[in-house]
């Protein structure tokens, strides 16, 4: 087992390494957009399967909040890599839920003691918040990733329980279509995050997640509240945020109910890019990149101790981590309208802006607080917001 598990790590490091200049830029120098999802060669790397590969076994399942499209081409990817693998969720490696339905999941599984089996063996939810905590619990297997200081431009852990594979970028969004029309009425469109809550003319115009339920939301909100202060809050009760779904958000914005709302990048890059392959130019929705930062929310793999999975397949769970890292996972990763890990890659989701450039306005999140201080955040929160 050990001698095949080295084996396999030494050809999957190679392959990252002989894989490393396909994120070139252009004759210009700037960076390139990630090809769309049904048009991109997510085979060069698949089509030859290597011994090491064919020596991945067993069955395994993920967890994940990746969107529905993504996990298909992940699948596919993955039962071409490791062919001798076996997919434990009814033929496919995923099972999807949204990032706060998950975690109630994970943890009915672990039991009021936190000690029992999971029905899974990897996780590809939510964000290093959570992963602390299962890293406290002792739920997580350590793997390590070769050069990670050199492959990866985000914090991972050092001891190796979790480690980002794609990045979340919470931003602002308008209706250009509306625009004229709001500022008829007195509002303006808020440029920054700032804005969104404190400009009295946005009052019920205003809509965002509940970070109770969203992660992503809730990631947001210790970052505007280490910004800002507890003021952020009331500012955005004053508004009268309306708390709801990103879908039920994107409709009112379009219908003209929003002014703006609070969003991640990722939802609206991918309303843009199916309309444009439909043939569709969408003029009535924009990202707004806020002026005072954005807030990247990087997304972790895990792997469940052997003890507590479903399949005790850690090897194979190493190996598909390891995969997560290459360029071929991370251009399905862009495809997917999140930003690649990569500290080497020069592409970025399509209609988005070079991560890089994102990565120097990131407000950034305390994490630690945001797993220590959870329960009190959200109270924070619920006490707070009672529109």
């Amino acid at each position: 087992m050990m001698n095949k598990l080295m084996k396999l790590l030494l050809a999957l490091s190679l392959g990252m390494m002989l894989g490393c200049g396909s994120g070139n830029t252009g004759s210009s120098g700037t960076a390139e957009t990630a090809a769309p999802a049904d048009t991109a060669d997510t085979t060069d790397n698949t089509d030859t399967v290597s011994a090491s590969s064919e020596d991945v076994e067993g069955e395994l399942v993920i967890y994940t909040s990746m969107y529905p499209f993504a996990i298909e081409m992940m699948d596919e990817a993955i039962k071409k890599k490791f062919p001798n693998l076996v997919p434990g969720n009814d033929g496919s490696f995923f099972y999807y839920s949204g990032t706060s339905a998950l975690i109630t999941k994970i943890y009915g599984e672990m039991g009021e003691n936190r000690d029992q089996p999971l029905d899974a063996d990897m996780f590809m939810v939510a964000e290093p918040a959570f992963s602390l905590e299962l890293k406290d619990y002792g739920y997580l297997h350590p793997f390590e990733v070769e050069n990670a200081d050199q492959l990866l431009r985000f914090d991972y852990d050092k001891d190796g329980y979790w480690y980002p594979i794609r990045v979340l970028n919470m931003v602002l969004a308008c209706n250009p279509e509306m625009e004229q029309s709001w500022a008829e009425k007195g509002v303006t469109i808020p440029k920054t995050f700032k804005d969104f809550a404190y400009d009295p003319s946005l009052k019920g115009y205003i809509s965002m997640s509940d970070p109770t339920t969203s992660g992503s939301a809730y990631a947001s909100v210790v970052s505007l509240l280490d910004t800002y202060g507890e003021e952020y809050l009331d500012k955005l009760n004053e508004n009268r945020v309306m708390r709801e779904s990103g879908s039920t958000a994107i409709a009112k914005l379009q219908s003209g109910e929003c002014a703006a709302i609070m969003i991640l990048e990722e939802s609206i890059l991918k309303v843009l890019d199916d309309e444009a392959k439909k043939g569709n130019e969408v003029t009535n929705l924009k990202v707004i990149y806020p002026e005072d930062g954005v807030i990247l929310i990087p997304s972790t793999v895990m792997i469940v101790a052997e003890e507590y999975s479903k399949n005790v397949n850690t090897e194979a769970a190493e190996a598909i981590a390891q995969w997560m890292l290459t360029e071929e996972a991370q251009d399905i990763i862009m495809q997917a309208y999140m930003h690649s890990v990569l500290k080497n890659e020069t592409k970025h989701p399509a209609n988005s802006i070079d991560t890089n450039e994102l990565i120097k306005m990131d407000l950034g999140v305390d994490w630690d607080k945001a797993y220590h201080q959870r329960e009190e955040i959200n109270n924070l929160w619920t006490e707070k917001i009672t529109q």
